[in-house]
């Protein structure tokens, strides 16, 4: 009878010994700490004083389009060899760059990286400023980026310090602000203000943006201690697994208790900005002290987000370059950038953002989705297809939505719920289907 090895004993960042079930809560806090971002906890009050009573809703949507499936991405590109491999099966080499392109622009360039910036100053600058504030938003972004660049350029340990002691403070004062809020509520619930509040929380999840983060995410994650030490196939997945529920449970928390506290805001007002009303909901329930508290975690938080990402993005650029364009090249124009996109407001940004992620996120969604299926489904034409299809859609309905295009897209299937590209979806799988069979079966 054969005797059984021993199996390596799974191990921590110091080398101790952990079990399968801390393994789980350790990587699991881990995505959290990843998706979990100072710039995301504008937009759950605003989803809630827009849901009244109907806010569980509003929150399940937008827990659905961030943390739900970005998770699902990150434990679904992670048991096809990592983002890159498992995007380049799908999609081929071309589909792949131009998908994750568009994601980092999106993230990384466009929207994410310069919001960071504009969401620092309208909670940690502008209530401070006063008259000063409508001017002073263009000298911050400048000084922001500055410090931003030199800390990207020479990789400090500045940032991780930061990092690791300021987004543990910031989970601790929200928790606080939330048991606040449930314990003495600012007010009562009201009917909603919208008659599409899981298609609000939708949009919200779009605004987000972690699922554009899967391939910066999962990467980190795959490279961690805890999974590399844990053996390939099931039990890796089955890591992955509980650590993606752990991550979505925390964040459930976090986000679902900001949506109920704005739910409980509208006598606050609701002819606010997002940035505002979070800032009211503060000062409501933990006075000055409170306000001032939140204005410095957040700016420091948001400091080392950028940081991130401006990083991300000009090693993206440059590796797709072949080195042919320097990191520090990409990262100065990336700042630059950044910095001329957050003069232009945190609501400017966040208004020409939604309709650009209506059109990238349907392909991205889609792409993830499949590639769960990816063991039984080979065919690359139907990801190419269903991606394209997915796009097209998506883009029909925002050219819909701001009446460039004049036709009704309510009698589409899951269209109330913000699916309304899905059918476009199945369309180009069938369209890729056929292809592939009239070119002979090739992959």
């Amino acid at each position: 009878m054969a005797r059984r090895l021993p199996q390596p004993a799974k191990v921590d960042a110091h080398g101790n010994p952990v079990s399968g079930g801390l393994r789980s809560i350790v990587v699991g806090f881990a995505l959290f700490a990843m998706f979990f971002g100072a710039g995301n906890l504008i937009f759950p009050p605003t989803l809630g004083q827009d849901s009244g009573t109907l806010w569980f809703w509003g929150f399940l949507g937008f827990l659905l389009m961030d943390a739900v499936l970005a998770c699902v991405g990150i434990f679904a590109v992670s048991v096809h060899g990592g983002p890159r491999e498992a995007f380049r099966q799908a999609l081929g080499q071309r589909g792949s760059v131009i998908l994750n392109t568009a994601a980092v622009l999106c993230l990384c360039v466009l929207f994410a990286m310069p919001r960071t910036a504009a969401t620092t100053y309208e909670l940690s600058v502008a209530p401070y400023a006063g008259e000063a504030a409508g001017w002073l938003l263009i000298p911050f972004s400048v000084v922001f980026f500055a410090v931003v660049y030199l800390l990207a350029c020479r990789q400090s340990r500045v940032v991780d310090i930061i990092g690791k002691f300021f987004t543990p403070t910031l989970v601790v004062g929200i928790c606080i602000l939330i048991v606040v809020g449930i314990v003495h509520p600012l007010g009562g619930l009201q009917p909603p203000r919208t008659p599409t509040v899981f298609q609000e929380g939708i949009r919200a999840g779009y605004q987000s943006m972690d699922v554009l983060g899967v391939s910066a995410f999962a990467l980190i994650i795959l490279d961690s201690t805890l999974v590399k030490s844990t053996a390939e196939g099931a039990p890796r997945r089955q890591l992955l697994a509980r650590a993606s529920l752990v991550a979505i449970i925390l964040l459930g928390i976090i986000y679902g208790g900001l949506t109920y506290l704005g739910a409980t805001s509208v006598g606050l007002g609701t002819e606010m900005t997002q940035a505002d009303l979070l800032m009211d909901v503060v000062y409501a329930l933990l006075g000055d002290a409170g306000v001032v508290l939140l204005s410095v975690i957040v700016l420091l938080a948001c400091l080392t987000t950028a940081v991130a990402l401006v990083s991300s993005a000009a090693d993206f650029f440059s590796t797709l370059a072949n080195g042919r364009i320097s990191y520090r090249a990409f990262l100065v124009a990336d700042c630059i950038i950044g910095a001329l996109i957050c003069d232009m407001g945190l609501d400017a940004i966040i208004q020409i953002s939604d309709p650009v992620l209506g059109v990238v996120y349907p392909p991205f969604i889609t792409v993830v989705i499949l590639l769960l299926f990816r063991r039984k489904l080979r065919v690359r034409a139907v990801y190419q297809g269903a991606a394209m299809g997915a796009f097209v859609g998506g883009l029909l309905m925002e050219l819909a939505n701001a009446g460039i295009l004049s036709w009704d897209a309510s009698w589409l299937p899951l269209a109330s719920m913000g699916f309304g590209w899905f059918l476009f979806a199945v369309a180009g799988a069938v369209v890729g289907v056929i292809v592939w069979f009239a070119g002979g079966k090739r992959a």
